[in-house]
C-alpha cells in the first residue's frame, strides 16, 4: 500500500503475534534452565558450590536489558546467520533467546527458594522408604513447590511480554503477521517505543493507537499476575 494515496491501515494482531513469538521462544529457553538449575541449587549442589552459583546467576537480572540487546546483536545473530544464512539481521530468534537468558534468573531464583522451602522431613521420609535422590525431586520436591515454580513461570513470560531494549534493538520494528522466528517482527513494546520517538503529530490516530496498545500490554501483563497471585493462594501448601 502507498500510503501517499491511501489511507493508513492500523491493527494490532501483527504486534500481538510479535510478542507471542518472543514469549514462546523465551520461555524454551528460560523454564527448562531455570527450573533445571533450582533443582540443582537445592538439591543435589554442596553449600560451598551453590554459594557461588546461585550469586552468579542471579547476577545476570542485574544487566541491563540494553545489554542483553546488544549481545543479541552482535553475538546471537551472527551465530544464527551462520547456521541460517536466510536469517533477517533483525529477528525474532535472537531476540527471544537473549529475553530467555535474562530471565532465567527469575525462574531459577524463585523455584530455588520454594524448593529450599520444602520440609527436610518430607524428604527423609522419601529416603527412608528407599528413594533415590531423583525421585525426591521429582515425587516430593517439585510437587511440593509447585505453585510457586508455576508462579515463577508465570512472571517470567510476563517479564517477557512487557521487555522493551531488547525487542527493539534484535528483533528489528517490523509489523509483519508471521510465526517465522528467522523474520524481522515487531512486538507492543516495540511499537511503543518507535510511536514514542515524536514522529508522530499530536491527536492523529497513529498517536492514539499508543495509548491503545499501551492499555493491552497493561491488561495482559495484569492478568498474568492475577493468574499469578491467584495459583499461589489457591494451592499454596503451609507445613
Amino acid at each position: 500500500m502507498d500510503a501517499l494515496f491511501e489511507p493508513p491501515k492500523f491493527g494490532v494482531l501483527p504486534l500481538v503475534v510479535g510478542t507471542l513469538l518472543i514469549v514462546v521462544i523465551s520461555s524454551i529457553i528460560s523454564i527448562p534452565i531455570g527450573l533445571g538449575s533450582a533443582v540443582y541449587l537445592s538439591e543435589y549442589a554442596p553449600k560451598k558450590v551453590r554459594k557461588v552459583l546461585k550469586p552468579t546467576i542471579e547476577i545476570l537480572a542485574g544487566i541491563p536489558s540494553i545489554v542483553y540487546g546488544y549481545f543479541a546483536l552482535t553475538a546471537i545473530t551472527p551465530l544464527i546467520r551462520a547456521i541460517f544464512p536466510e536469517t533477517s539481521v533483525y529477528n525474532a530468534l535472537s531476540a527471544g533467546i537473549a529475553v530467555g537468558i535474562m530471565t532465567v534468573p527469575l525462574v531459577s531464583s524463585l523455584s530455588e527458594d520454594a524448593m529450599m522451602a520444602v520440609p527436610d522431613s518430607l524428604r527423609l521420609g522419601a529416603y527412608a522408604l528407599g528413594a533415590t535422590k531423583y525421585e525426591v525431586s521429582k515425587d516430593i520436591v517439585i510437587p511440593t513447590a509447585l505453585p510457586t515454580i508455576i508462579a515463577s513461570f508465570i512472571l517470567a513470560i510476563s517479564r517477557a511480554v512487557g521487555e522493551t531494549m531488547i525487542v527493539a534493538m534484535a528483533a528489528g520494528s517490523t509489523p509483519k503477521l508471521t510465526l517465522n522466528p528467522l523474520e524481522s517482527i515487531q512486538t507492543m513494546t516495540g511499537y511503543i517505543v518507535q510511536i514514542s520517538m515524536g514522529d508522530v503529530p499530536y491527536g492523529s490516530i497513529g498517536y492514539r493507537t499508543l495509548f491503545a496498545v499501551g492499555s493491552l500490554l497493561f491488561l495482559i501483563t495484569f492478568t498474568l499476575n492475577l493468574i499469578s497471585r491467584y495459583v499461589m493462594r489457591k494451592y499454596r501448601r503451609v507445613y
